[in-house]
């Protein structure tokens, strides 16, 4: 026997269901939106050279990052801000120049400067993706930092994993360095006896998969997962089965013609040299370049090992897939070791996007592109909204379309000296010219002309002939330069350091 309900409750319940099905419309809606939007794999590593076969350099075996570089587009000249790890990152991730960011050494976050400013994976966050950080994204001293948050911001990520494997906790002290006690601020190397499961960047590319394992069951939610490895950084520590074995040290070549090289350059733009860099022999040398490319070998596999991953998952069809470096790096080139130089070597990274339905399998753009062009491009590609105040380029045009131009140019500073002696270079790069100023030109300047020489080995700065295309350089240099100032006029405020000097036209 059925009783029947009170009108009123009828009405109650029927209210209730229309409530609920419009709730869960709405909801469906939320996540059908979310679905659509492409899912982003954004991989880094460290202080990484473009020692890698997709960029012509055969010497080096990277046979994942060659893959990734014929699935989408490789930017032949891409740029770094700042050349040093801090200052680069926090660029790169808020898209603002060190000028505006505030950040011109390590020991530095943005939030101490530009607290309310929006980061790039936190943009994406507010927008509903599922935001993940493994391993080092903002500035990490290495490798002390491993295995902890390091100079991170909580902000940007909903998951933080900070693995530490055996070249952290078991093999320092194996270690071989040129200033005893000191792994990463010196050049130091380890042939390791432990496979590639056991390292820090091994550990990382098995928590990837653990995490895009996760996000494939959960595909109506879409994810930014960022991947920072370690290496190439020193110490140079890899496997030395195989990855050591891939590059034998009699075979490594040494760089020549130092001397002849220096003599046309003012003493700025070889102000990055160490002291300590003048232990090195030749047998030294050979055995360094030797780690530093086999570490980029083991720090390819790990790529790989993501990369495989996000297939197998059947998630890359809805993925972009970005690799680059915080910065260049020089193996001996100038008599310089490291980074901190206005060279192509220090400041030119490696670039490579991956959009489906966007890019073109193994596409080229060689107009000039920086890292701040990052976080307006991928903001555009996902429909995220970003900051009105970002000072890169969006680069979508360049990515449908290689033979886009885009600015034309990109921009890097560093700084020299301390204290009331501190002052700033900045170089802008063309497609053909490098042109370098320091302090506004009172300590120097260089010219390059990469069309008759790309290894930068013949300053044309007090050639005559070249005086009409400095003049025009230094008029480019100076407005990009403008560019890297807050909108507002006014800059973050900073305990320590000095400001870069707002350059004005010649």
């Amino acid at each position: 026997m059925h009783t029947a309900l009170p009108l009123r409750c009828f009405l109650l319940l029927l209210l209730c269901g229309r409530s609920l099905v419009g709730e869960a419309q709405q909801v469906s809606a939320v996540t059908e939106g979310l679905g659509q939007r492409p899912n982003v794999l954004f991989i880094i590593s460290d202080d990484l050279n473009n020692f890698l076969a997709c960029y012509d350099y055969q010497r080096v075996r990277t046979p994942n990052i060659d893959r990734l570089a014929a699935r989408g587009m490789r930017f032949q000249h891409a740029y770094c801000s700042y050349p040093l790890c801090g200052p680069s990152r926090n660029s790169m991730l808020t898209g603002l120049y060190p000028n505006s960011t505030g950040i011109i050494k390590n020991a530095q976050i943005f939030r101490q400067t530009i607290p309310t400013q929006l980061s790039m994976p936190q943009a994406f966050r507010q927008a509903g993706y599922f935001a993940a950080r493994i391993g080092k994204l903002y500035h990490y001293n290495v490798p002390k930092s491993i295995g902890t948050n390091g100079h991170d911001d909580p902000g940007s990520w909903e998951l933080e994993l900070n693995p530490a494997g055996v070249d952290r906790l078991v093999e320092e002290p194996q270690i071989f360095t040129l200033t005893p006690g000191n792994f990463g601020g010196t050049l130091s190397w380890l042939a390791s006896k432990n496979d590639d499961s056991k390292h820090t960047d091994g550990l990382m590319a098995a928590d990837a998969e653990w995490v895009l394992e996760r996000c494939a069951r959960q595909r109506e939610r879409p994810f930014f997962l960022a991947v920072g490895f370690f290496r190439p950084h020193t110490p140079y520590v890899a496997p030395e089965n195989p990855y050591f074995g891939y590059y034998p040290v009699n075979e490594m070549p040494v760089v020549t013609g130092i001397e002849e090289d220096q003599a046309d350059l003012p003493a700025a733009a070889l102000g990055s040299h160490k002291k300590e860099h003048d232990k090195l022999t030749d047998p030294l040398r050979r055995e360094c370049l030797q780690a530093y490319l086999a570490s980029i070998s083991f720090m390819d596999a790990q790529v790989g090992k993501v990369v495989d991953c996000l297939d197998r998952l059947g998630l890359s069809d809805n993925t972009i897939i970005v690799f680059t470096s915080d910065h260049g790096y020089h193996m001996g080139e100038h008599g310089l070791w490291q980074k901190m130089s206005l060279f192509e070597e220090s400041s030119r990274v490696p670039l490579l996007i991956v959009a489906p339905g966007v890019t073109k399998p193994g596409s080229v753009a060689h107009s000039p592109v920086s890292q701040v062009d990052l976080f307006p491009t991928l903001a555009k590609l996902c429909h995220v909204d970003a900051p009105s105040n970002l000072q890169g380029q969006d680069l979508n045009p360049m990515l449908s379309n290689p033979d886009f131009n885009g600015r034309g140019w990109a921009l890097t500073q560093v700084s020299r000296g301390n204290g009331e002696n501190q002052f700033f270079g900045y170089t802008v790069r063309t497609e053909r010219w490098r042109y370098t100023e320091w302090n506004e030109g009172q300590a120097g300047n260089e010219l390059y002309d990469h069309e008759a020489d790309v290894r930068e080995l013949n300053n044309l700065a007090a050639q005559p002939e070249y005086a009409e295309q400095i003049e025009e350089l230094s008029k480019l240099l100076r407005s990009a330069v403008q560019t890297t100032f807050p909108s507002s006029g006014k800059r973050p405020e900073v305990k320590e350091g000095l400001w870069a000097p707002n350059l004005t036209d010649p």
